[in-house]
């Protein structure tokens, strides 16, 4: 008798249908063998749901929305590769770490600089029973020799040993498993709830928020096809859906079709694109065939937004496909083209879907790519939001990175080069308050934004009918919900011919804590008469009395960077900044789509602030200062048809 995990593989690959229908018979096969089922009441988590209640009802709410800053990706010590690291902090030290509190990371006392306002654990759901087995006395299979070996080290050539035999080796092939230590699928039931009991204790409703979230690690022949999976409230699934079980992403879709039918509130989140060796905008299905309209709508409906930067990179864009933006040398990561054959190339990166996207839409009526944008680490320090570039004392992959000597001149995994890393991004939500069904819907809606780890608070509206930012900065976000849409929207159709101007209202605020900023972007993507993609990035804002020169480009703000002492002044730049632009060469006939993105001044690296901590010489070949930035979900317009 095969069991479920057989079952479902040997359907996917059956299947005739293909999109809702291939969803569908996943998901009865998967209800037929028991997997789809919602957590059972458990004792300690229903401990919480009085207080939690009481708290949603009281946390603070506004109907305009506050911005709210958090971790969308990180691991704990219940991440096998995090474990093998040298991580220790439990998923309840990671959201305490996240709330403000000391920790031992990496055997040093460490801190984040500034507290998040919410946070999701999400560790692989791949090794949830296997780090259950390794960590907790008496559970089934702790004392197996090869757990007591995975305990005892301290070498980190073993450990890297240990990661390429049980990690690497399973993940990226075409048949991953689980190692041979794993005691079964009720070690991983139990990991989970330890994840939810910790979600649960630490969740303060107007104060600090988290979200129940597991991360899926498909990585078929080294390309990441990773996803963050994220649920709503505490209906969830009695066990995470991993890899081992479920090896394309049209199986995960049809998972979580299966948990919305039963009840889950649930989403996924691509991450870093720059590392899916061209399958994350791949023109064919896991299936090897054109992807059609049933493809592209499931996708769009299980997947609302996509990680734009994180500890391995910027994936908005890279220097080598977009010459013509003069901001897009920015954390290329280059080194990880040096592993499992991840050459760069135009189609891993999130600009290059967005805009593909549109032609989708244009050609088969629907959108696969529609993503709004957020920001996470994928630190596996269990260390949520741990951004500053000043901070980035102990590094992101435990003992791989955890020194000065190490991120200048080691590697991390097979994935990069030390000194390729960056200190991760950060999700921006707009959301009604900070409790967790608020920050869930904003995500869904696609109100959010990310930066590069700063806390630059930016907003965008687009309309038709749109006037300019008004004073009051609430008349501005007041006008823009009511007279067009924010950042995720979509506008509505145009009349062929129908010449009203659409307008772009900006807004941009830097953190108490960061650097002043330089300029908002706006970055439009079309797809022409001929069905061409095209691009077009316009300066709408800028601190200072510079103009635009006959380039079209505007003259970089001043750097204040002392080189010697990793010091910057806030001379330059300016602490808010506000622009409304109308797009004089909007065509109604024409699919297109707009974000924005907001510079800061240059402030130093953090491999600056290593070398000047350590008097060491700066590295020849390796940045040392960096422009901060926050990008926001894209509006998208649909041309009339």
């Amino acid at each position: 008798m095969k069991n479920s995990a057989e079952r479902v593989t040997t359907l996917r690959h059956r299947a005739l249908g293909r999109g809702l229908l291939l969803a569908a018979s996943l998901f009865a096969l998967a209800a037929r063998a028991g997997e789809l089922k919602l957590m059972a009441a458990n004792p300690a988590i229903q401990k919480e749901q009085a207080r939690i209640v009481a708290a949603e009802a009281k946390a603070p709410s506004n109907p305009l929305r506050e911005a709210y800053f958090g971790e969308t990706h990180v691991h704990t010590a219940y991440s096998l590769d995090a474990y093998l690291g040298g991580a220790r902090l439990t998923p309840d030290g990671a959201y305490r770490f996240a709330q403000g509190e000391k920790m031992t990371v990496n055997g040093q006392v460490h801190r984040i600089v500034e507290p998040l306002d919410f946070a999701a654990v999400t560790d692989h759901a791949e090794y949830l029973g296997e780090m259950y087995s390794t960590m907790v006395d008496g559970a089934p299979g702790h004392d197996q020799d090869k757990l007591k070996e995975l305990r005892s080290m301290t070498s980190i050539e073993d450990r890297e040993t240990w990661f390429l035999n049980f990690v690497v080796k399973s993940n990226r092939s075409d048949t991953p498993q689980h190692p041979p230590f794993f005691a079964g699928p009720e070690t991983t039931k139990s990991a989970w709830v330890i994840e939810l009991e910790a979600t649960e204790r630490n969740y303060h409703p107007g104060k600090f928020t988290t979200i129940p979230a597991f991360e899926w690690s498909a990585a078929p022949k080294g390309g990441n096809l990773h996803r963050n999976v994220f649920f709503r409230d505490i209906r969830v699934p009695e066990i995470p859906m991993s890899y081992v079980e479920i090896n394309r992403e049209d199986g995960l879709w049809a998972w979580m079709g299966g948990l919305e039918k039963i009840g889950a509130s649930v989403i996924a989140i691509p991450h870093n694109s720059n590392a899916s060796k061209g399958m994350m905008f791949d023109p064919l299905d896991p299936q090897g065939r054109p992807i059609d309209a049933a493809y592209a709508k499931t996708r769009a409906h299980f997947e609302p937004l996509i990680e734009m930067m994180q500890v391995k990179g910027n994936s908005e864009v890279h220097r080598n496909f977009w010459a013509a933006d003069e901001f897009a040398n920015f954390e290329n990561a280059d080194s990880m083209a040096n592993y499992s054959g991840r050459v760069a190339k135009k189609e891993n990166f999130v600009r290059y879907g967005l805009v593909k996207g549109l032609e989708y839409e244009r050609t088969m009526g629907a959108n696969p790519y529609k993503y709004g944008v957020v920001g996470g680490t994928d630190s596996h320090n269990g260390t949520p939001g741990d951004t500053d570039e000043s901070n980035f004392k102990v590094g992101s992959h435990g003992a791989a990175d955890s020194t000065v000597e190490r991120r200048r001149t080691a590697e991390v995994g097979g994935w990069i080069g030390g000194i390729d890393l960056n200190p991760g991004a950060l999700a921006g939500v707009w959301a009604t308050s900070n409790t967790r069904g608020a920050i869930w819907d904003a995500m869904k809606a696609k109100e959010t934004f990310a930066t590069s780890g700063v806390r630059i608070k930016v907003r965008m509206f687009a309309g038709f009918d749109l006037p300019g930012p008004d004073a009051n900065p609430k008349a501005m976000v007041e006008n823009g919900y009511r007279l067009g849409v924010p950042m995720g929207g979509t506008l509505p159709a145009a009349a062929p011919g129908e010449k009203r101007p659409l307008r772009f209202n900006v807004t941009a605020m830097k953190g108490p804590k960061d650097a002043n900023l330089d300029r908002i972007q706006i970055i439009k993507g079309w797809i022409d008469a001929d069905g061409t993609p095209q691009e077009k990035i316009v300066n709408i804002a800028w601190s200072g009395d510079r103009k635009i020169g006959p380039d079209g480009k505007l003259p970089p703000v001043a750097n204040t960077v002392d080189l010697k002492t990793a010091t910057y002044s806030n001379s330059a730049g300016s602490p808010q900044l506000t622009g409304s632009w109308v797009d004089d060469e909007f065509e109604p006939t024409q699919y297109a789509l707009y974000y924005a993105r907001v510079l800061q001044i240059p402030t130093p690296r953090w491999s600056t602030y290593d070398a000047v901590r350590a008097k060491l010489p700066l590295l020849d070949g390796v940045a040392a200062t960096v422009q901060e930035r926050a990008w926001t979900s894209p509006i998208w317009y649909t041309a009339a048809k």
